[in-house]
This record gives C-alpha cells, sequence and structure tokens, in this order.
C-alpha cells in the first residue's frame, strides 16, 4: 500500500535571497514574471541551486521565517558576486521589483514585502556583528599624498609647524603630554600635544578623495558633509563631490534650488557611488540606498568609534535596558545612533544635565501626570511605542563621541542616586538599575585626548586663546568652553585666520548650545587686544577641533603674526630650529 502523498501547503521551503555588493537581489527570470531564484525542501537542496548560479557566497544566515498561500517558508540571505552561471538568473534592485508588481511571482511579492526589516543588514553580511565596518588604517598604510593633489589642498592640509610638535611632542597617540611652546620672540603661542584631524575625520578624508581619484566617469555624492569644515567640504565639491543631504537632513534638488522639485536622491543609479561620512548614517538612509542598489559598505567610512557606540548600545539593549543616549538629537551621529539603537531597545535622547534632571523627575514620580509629561518635553527624542511606565524600569547610557566626558559622567552619576533613592540600591545578584558599570567609555578618546592635552595646556599662564573649526562642530565647541570657563572673554571660537581681524578685534562665534538662544549661530566682533599687542611677549593658545586641518592651525599663527613688527619675530625655521634643539637637551 503507497504512503499518502503530503499536502503541498504542509511542505516546509527553504528559500535563500542572493544579494551582491550593491544590494541587488537575484531573482529567476520566468518569462514576463520573476520568481524566486533559490528554493529547496531543506537548506542543502537550497545551496546546492545557490552554487549552481554563484560558486562563491558568504555563509547563508536564516532571518526570518513566513507564510505564503498555506506554506512556510524559511529565509535565509547570503551575498554573492559574478555572471550568474545559470541564465535564468539575473541582479535586480529591490527599487525596480518594488515599483513593478505585477512581474512578480506571488511567492516573491510576499516575500519582498516582508524585507523591509532585514534591509540594513544586507551590504554587511560578510562581517560577524563584532566586526567594525572600516578600521583605521595603520600610519604606515595612511596615503599622506591624498593631503596634497595641489598648491591649494596642501596649504589646507599641510603645516611644518604642526608635524614638527606631533613629531616631538606626541609620545602616544591615546595620552596627553605637555604642550609645545612656540617662541616667536614677541609672541609664543602654546599648542597642546593633541589637537586637529582625528583618525576616524583622516579615514573619511582619505576615502573621499580616493575615491573620486579612482572613479573619474562616475558621479560620486556624499551622503551629507564629509566633516564639520567648510574648507575641506569646499575643496572636495570643487573636486566633483556633491551632497545629497545638508548635515540637518535636508535633501537637495537637482538644480540646488529650493524650487525644484526634483530630488538628487531620486537620481541615484546602481553605477552611481554614495560615501556614508565619519558620523555613520541612519538605518532609513542607508535603507534608501539599499533599495537603489547602491553600494554601502564599499564607501562606508562611518568611524569605527561611533560603531564602538552602536555595539555597546545593542548589549545593553539585549540585557534588558533602555538605552539613554547623551547627546543633541539634531546632530548627524546621535541621529544615526538613535536610529542603529532603535533595532536593540528602546531610546531616549538627553542633550545635557539639564535634560536629564528633568528625565530623573519623571521616573522618580509617581504623579501620573508628571509622569506622561516625558512625551512632550522629549518629543522626537524618543523611539515609537516608548512606554514611560515600562521603559524606565533600567536605563544605560551611551553618549556622542564628541561631547565632554565629564559630563557624561555627571549624567551617569545623577541617574545613579536617583534610581538608588527612588527603587533602593541594587540587590547583589540582580541586574543594575543603571547599567553600564559606570563605564564612559563610548566617548571617543580622539575627543576625550583633545580635552586632556587642552586641560594641560590651559595650566600654563596664557593671555589668550583661539580654537579653530568649523561653526558647526560640536567637538570645537566642547574645546572652546574649556577655554572659555578659564579665560573668560579672552577666549575665541574661529572658523579660520579670516576671522582674526587685527590684533585688536576677532570675529568670534557663539555656537548654538541651545537651540532656543536667538542670538546664536553667528558671528560678532569681540576685542583681544584694543590697547595693542604690548612690551611684554604674549602667550597665545591655539588648538583645533576634530575636523581642522593642519594648514589652517598655522595660518592663524601667519595671520597674528602679520600684525606684530616683522623684526621683533623669529622665523619659522628659526622656531622650529629652537624647538628641535630644546627637546634633545
Amino acid at each position: 500500500m503507497s504512503s499518502p502523498t503530503p499536502d503541498i501547503k504542509s511542505v516546509e521551503l527553504i528559500c535563500i535571497l542572493a544579494f551582491n555588493s550593491n544590494n541587488q537581489v537575484a531573482v529567476r527570470k520566468l518569462g514576463s514574471k520573476a520568481g524566486l531564484a533559490f528554493t529547496g525542501t531543506d537548506l542543502e537542496m537550497a545551496i546546492s541551486r545557490l552554487e549552481s548560479a554563484y560558486t562563491s557566497h558568504t555563509q547563508a544566515k536564516e532571518k526570518f521565517n513566513l507564510e505564503v498561500a498555506g506554506r512556510n517558508y524559511r529565509i535565509y540571505f547570503v551575498q554573492s558576486e559574478g555572471k550568474s552561471k545559470d541564465s535564468e538568473i539575473e541582479f535586480w534592485t529591490l527599487e525596480t521589483l518594488e515599483n513593478n508588481p505585477e512581474m512578480l511571482a506571488p511567492s516573491l511579492a510576499a516575500i519582498l514585502a516582508g524585507l523591509e526589516p532585514y534591509l540594513v543588514e544586507i551590504p554587511y553580511l560578510h562581517l560577524g556583528e563584532n566586526d567594525f565596518i572600516y578600521k583605521f588604517r595603520p600610519e604606515k598604510e595612511r596615503n599622506a599624498q591624498v593631503y596634497a593633489p595641489d598648491a591649494e589642498a596642501g596649504a589646507l592640509y599641510q603645516s611644518k609647524l604642526c608635524s614638527a610638535i606631533k613629531t616631538l611632542a606626541r609620545r602616544h597617540e591615546r595620552t596627553a603630554d605637555a604642550p609645545v611652546d612656540l617662541d616667536f620672540g614677541k609672541v609664543h603661542y602654546i599648542i597642546p600635544s593633541h589637537f586637529g584631524f582625528c583618525l576616524g575625520v583622516k579615514n573619511a578624508i582619505e576615502r573621499a578623495y580616493e575615491t573620486l581619484a579612482e572613479n573619474p566617469k562616475k558621479r560620486v555624492f556624499m551622503l551629507s558633509e564629509l566633516i564639520h569644515n567648510p574648507f575641506v567640504n569646499a575643496d572636495l565639491l570643487k573636486r566633483g563631490l556633491r551632497y545629497l543631504q545638508s548635515d540637518k537632513g535636508i535633501p537637495y534638488t537637482v538644480d540646488e534650488t529650493p524650487t525644484s522639485s526634483r530630488l538628487l536622491w531620486d537620481t541615484l543609479t546602481p553605477d552611481d557611488i554614495v560615501i556614508i561620512p565619519a558620523f555613520g548614517a541612519t538605518d532609513e538612509d542607508k535603507l534608501r540606498l539599499v533599495k537603489k542598489g547602491v553600494a554601502v559598505f564599499n564607501h562606508d567610512a562611518t568611524c569605527m568609534l561611533v560603531e564602538k557606540v552602536w555595539k555597546a548600545a545593542r548589549v545593553y539593549g539585549r540585557e534588558g535596558y533602555t538605552v539613554v543616549i547623551h547627546g543633541k538629537h539634531e546632530h548627524e551621529e546621535t541621529k544615526a545612533t538613535f536610529s542603529n539603537t532603535k533595532r536593540y531597545a528602546p531610546a531616549v535622547i538627553v542633550r545635557n544635565l539639564e535634560e536629564t534632571k528633568l528625565l530623573s523627575a519623571i521616573i522618580t514620580s509617581k504623579d501620573p501626570a508628571i509622569r506622561q509629561s516625558f512625551y512632550a518635553l522629549f518629543e522626537g527624542k524618543h523611539t515609537p511605542n516608548f512606554d514611560v511606565n515600562r521603559d524606565l524600569e533600567r536605563v544605560a547610557v551611551v553618549n556622542q563621541t564628541t561631547l565632554l566626558v565629564n559630563e557624561t559622567r555627571e549624567i551617569i552619576a545623577l541617574l545613579r542616586e536617583k534610581y538608588a533613592t527612588y527603587f533602593g540600591a541594587d540587590k547583589a545578584g540582580d541586574k543594575p538599575r543603571v547599567g553600564g558599570s559606570g563605564r564612559t567609555d563610548t566617548l571617543c578618546y580622539a575627543t576625550q585626548v583633545n580635552q586632556d592635552a587642552l586641560t594641560k595646556a590651559l595650566e600654563e599662564n596664557v593671555d589668550a586663546a583661539f580654537v579653530i573649526g568649523g561653526r558647526n562642530s560640536s567637538n570645537t565647541y566642547q574645546l572652546y568652553r574649556l577655554c572659555a570657563e578659564k579665560l573668560k572673554d579672552k577666549a575665541f571660537f574661529i572658523q579660520s585666520e579670516s576671522n582674526i581681524q587685527s590684533i585688536e578685534s576677532v570675529e568670534h562665534f557663539i555656537f548654538p548650545a541651545n537651540q532656543a538662544d536667538i542670538t546664536a549661530n553667528r558671528f560678532i566682533k569681540k576685542l583681544l587686544w584694543p590697547e595693542g599687542i604690548g612690551s611684554t611677549p604674549r602667550k597665545i593658545l591655539i588648538t583645533g577641533g576634530a575636523s581642522c586641518p593642519d594648514g589652517i592651525i598655522q595660518q592663524v599663527i601667519h595671520r597674528i603674526n602679520s600684525f606684530i613688527e616683522p623684526h621683533s619675530l623669529k622665523t619659522i625655521d628659526q622656531v622650529l630650529l629652537d624647538l628641535e634643539t630644546s627637546q634633545k637637551s
């Protein structure tokens, strides 16, 4: 007696979706229809069919299950490359398939509809979850030539003075040393041991210039500003780079006018290149690139220290914590961290200690009205479906990498104090109410060492300080804050040497630290030394934020020197010789 034939609907099918480096998916062309390329009743059969088309592929990773017309599909992802050995198999962009539903077989249509939560994982299928997208290059592998394609770029990026200071004063990349005194005679410049470009910025800049040089016939875009420096961004634009959107996420139009209805985003094709800056990108932006078939991993210059924050948030989420992000909700990095975190945990952004106090008052209140005020106070700063009664039981803090570490420590200490007061001390064996064991290592070490080096420099008896960086540079503002605490109105935030009008006055930028401050986000005239430089040599501290090129630092020194009688000044070569001699003695 023969066995009964199983109901076809009860048979489980394995489906492998194969993607190339452009995030296009392999489909099987069946006349005018497109269907699933690789299926089987078990994984071995599905892989065998995959390898009949693509010999090389990543390990199959199961992502989700889906029932289609009564049949259960287990969906696996792989990454593969090259031309298919099976003439019926082609790579198509997800956007093309999405825009042509009439050509899709029902099973393919249903599975594509369930892809949305997993799309941002597709570019990184070849990586483990603890791998970094783009590791820092060792110094010997750095491409120094990209900084000097011509004299103009050379003047922007290169400085004999800064190179000498780094060689002589930096004993370790992660440890601040004593500042350097550049003795020009009539004026001394006190330079911290660490200043200017961090490794993440160097990586991103090198990636941008290399990509432009290697792809002269392709359109090359940056998702948004490469770094917060107008001179670097202007030089890249001059060389053919274009930006898809502003640093606030406002998309640019084709003709760069607000009246145009066509966005640059809408013109992207798989032949275009889009570089993701060091700040990272939101899942929403990556999803758009994936759907359009634009390569993401190949040109993702996310700083690995930003990624370190994302990985910490993921761990906290898996441990059951809500993630409190210390950052500016409008900043590209914080937006990327928030977007990445919400895959794993509820999250809320606090700007500073004052906002943390507001959050703490809500956490420790039993008044329903006060707890309900969370949604108004933190509107646009919390994840969807945030439940104030459920999601504030336990929290852990990560931060925007460019902020002051002491403020993050204060935020963690405040939360620990309030939770202990309200809930009582943590019980042995239980998860702490505030996770992370007080760690603050999600702050970028380059940000921290720049701050530490500046603190050492401020111990010198300086007369004024110039902090150089882009007007939207958060880490530059944090350095300015340290200077202003010590020097009051003799601390200046400038973008370049052009802001120094004379020895008497300076164009100082008022950073919009408080978004409600309508007097901020502009330059004002501030007095330096209206009485002149005087007979006693002045000591001027100069430093640059993580996006400040060395060339601008040297140009600021040149600018100040131009207001002083030449006969009372040493030349740069004399100063460098003195510096080398003093280091040897």
